[in-house]
């Protein structure tokens, strides 16, 4: 049976990080096993915290995705200081060795070790002493560039969810507890729960976005708002989603909920008075309800 240890980060677990995982499946054969090796925290808040990128997913939701991409383990490296400093052998005698492997599988720009002095050629070196295959790929992607999270990080920060969805081969998701907020969606017909989202998370652009809310085990339409709400002079950057034909009720409050984000609507605005606000949210879930047909 053959061992293929595949090393990365992972965030997002994208269409390229799925290529490679992939391609690390059949050299695994059908009776082969793949581990993962991955990192937490990511290691840029560690090596250079000015630098650290808001992450597509948390550590739970990458094991999750890693092993619906068809992983069959995943060893999450706690990321410290110490970790920061092994050099290039040390990683591969502490992190890969235990695990045995026929072949180790990473992504043509891997780097790894103290100072990122490590590359692809560094490991294949020692894959050789030790007795293990390396196997570089090379990056996979569309027309435009190689799919890769900081790419897509980028799109979610423009809000272009749509393009980012594409990418990711999924709708971004953001999932948090949903807690009280200031009850002003209520007032004006229009109740949101409020998302406590984790701050690792990166949260799309300002707006508002047709999308979905998973919660309780229900799926609901939803116009989902981003922003400070600034009509009301906001100055906390919330995540609401109002969720179409719930039933009388139902109570969200309390619950994890998932919000799915399909296509940006519009960006954040500021109107005259209630009677427009109200007027554009209308607009708002009637496109909601065109665009997801329902």
């Amino acid at each position: 049976m053959r061992t293929v240890v595949v090393i990365g980060t992972f965030d997002g677990v994208h269409l390229g990080h799925r290529a490679l995982i992939e391609q690390a499946r059949e050299l695994a054969g059908e009776h082969g096993r793949v581990h993962v090796v991955t990192f937490d925290p990511h290691p840029a808040a560690v090596v250079a915290p000015e630098r650290e990128p808001a992450l597509l997913t948390t550590v739970a939701e990458r094991i999750e995705l890693l092993h619906q991409a068809g992983v069959d383990d995943v060893r999450v490296v706690p990321f410290t200081a110490a970790v920061s400093r092994r050099s290039p052998e040390q990683f591969v005698e502490e992190f890969i060795l235990p695990l045995q492997p026929d072949v180790v599988c990473v992504g043509r720009n891997f780097r790894f070790g103290a100072g990122a002095a490590g590359t692809s050629d560094t490991l294949h070196g020692l894959g050789s002493q030790h007795g293990f295959v390396t196997v570089a790929a090379d990056l996979a992607g569309d027309g435009d560039a190689a799919w890769s999270s900081t790419r897509i990080r980028a799109l979610v920060a423009q809000g272009d969810v749509t393009a980012a969805a594409q990418a990711l081969s999924r709708d971004y998701q953001l999932s948090g507890e949903v807690v009280h907020g200031d009850a002003r969606g209520r007032d004006l017909g229009f109740p949101t729960a409020n998302l406590d989202v984790p701050a690792v998370k990166a949260v799309p652009a300002d707006g508002v976005y047709a999308g979905w809310i998973d919660v309780q085990g229900v799926r609901f339409a939803a116009a989902v708002s981003i922003g400070t709400n600034p009509h009301f002079d906001g100055t906390s950057r919330r995540v609401e989603a109002h969720a179409l034909d719930v039933p009388e009720g139902f109570d969200v409050y309390g619950q994890t909920a998932c919000v799915s984000f399909v296509k940006r609507l519009r960006g954040q605005e500021v109107y005259p008075d209630l009677a427009a606000l109200i007027h554009a949210i209308d607009a708002d879930v009637a496109e909601v309800r065109a665009l997801l047909a329902c």
